[in-house]
């Protein structure tokens, strides 16, 4: 400018500026400028892909965690997704068996088709069927109008099995069906429908003493088995411990509509020592209660 004002100055910089120029103009000051400029630039580039980086290496679709086991799984997560080859995820209960399901799911070219969640414990064994591969009305009682399943809900897209230890063995005969021919029948119906549907699977159970026992399909252990991975329990990646609080923590806070509560370093120490035989839930349960009950940052008296 032409017109220099201390108020037309604070002004532009207020408003992004990134300098303020008087005429006549020194050449040479202008490139120091704009060098300054670049290097800003620069430099906020490398930090947005520094924090993008370390972003990606702690998280992987919500799971949290650089414990070397749980990179192993990514590893799995990454090569295993792009395909259709059925995944059977192992591991105790609260683990985090549905994320891995979840990030599979979100990996693959099927991201923008369905993801279809079922719990196979909690659906009583005489409604599974009906449940899993629809009904025709009249069926059975109660059966007042046709009802699609949800393998035919997942045509396209993805479909969880979640507890599939605890599946009947006619419910079991019919999803081996699935895999085997992409073909099923809604209860009541013989009419058979073609689907396309990746199948992955998870449970808690030991599914090759399972089948030992005459509780679990061999056939139906081998077709979901295609890629077996396994979950590492809390217990074997303790050094994940302070970023699943710290995670966690913030989490619940914004949830709770509260501020964000600091661990000290012995309350860490603590929690770190802790076998966790609820694994992540169990840790997030007590984060929660932590976060909610203590009155200013989380000590070893609070534990």
């Amino acid at each position: 400018t032409a017109f220099a004002s201390v108020e037309a100055a604070v002004d532009a910089m207020r408003a992004g500026a990134e300098n303020y120029l008087v005429k006549p103009l020194d050449v040479n000051a202008v490139l120091v400028i704009l060098d300054k400029a670049l290097e800003k630039l620069r430099l906020q580039r490398d930090t947005a892909n520094l924090r993008e980086r370390v972003r990606e290496r702690y998280r992987f679709h919500n799971i949290v965690g650089d414990a070397p086991e749980l990179q192993a799984v990514y590893e799995v997560v990454k090569r295993a997704a792009p395909t259709r080859a059925t995944v059977l995820i192992l591991g105790e209960s609260g683990t985090g068996k549905e994320l891995i399901a979840q990030a599979l799911h979100e990996e693959s070219p099927r991201r923008d088709r369905p993801f279809i969640k079922v719990n196979c414990a909690a659906i009583p064994p005489e409604l599974i069927e009906s449940e899993l591969f629809g009904h025709e009305r009249g069926a059975f009682t109660g059966a007042a109008a046709r009802k699609k399943g949800l393998f035919e809900l997942a045509d396209g897209g993805t479909i969880f099995l979640d507890e599939i230890g605890d599946m009947s063995l006619p419910a079991q005969a019919k999803v081996l069906r699935v895999l085997q021919s992409g073909e099923l029948s809604r209860v009541g119906s013989e009419t058979t429908l073609k689907v396309e549907v990746r199948v992955l699977a998870a449970t808690n159970r030991d599914l090759q003493a399972a089948v030992a026992a005459g509780q679990f399909r061999e056939d139906l252990f081998f077709r979901l088995a295609v890629v077996p991975l396994r979950v590492p329990p809390l217990r074997d990646r303790a050094g994940d411990v302070p970023l699943l609080c710290k995670a966690f923590a913030a989490h619940i806070a914004r949830e709770n509509g509260l501020r964000d509560k600091e661990f000290t370093p012995e309350a860490v120490a603590i929690l770190a020592e802790h076998t966790w035989p609820g694994n992540v839930r169990e840790l997030r349960n007590m984060i929660e209660r932590l976060v909610i009950l203590s009155e200013g940052p989380v000590g070893a008296d609070d534990l």
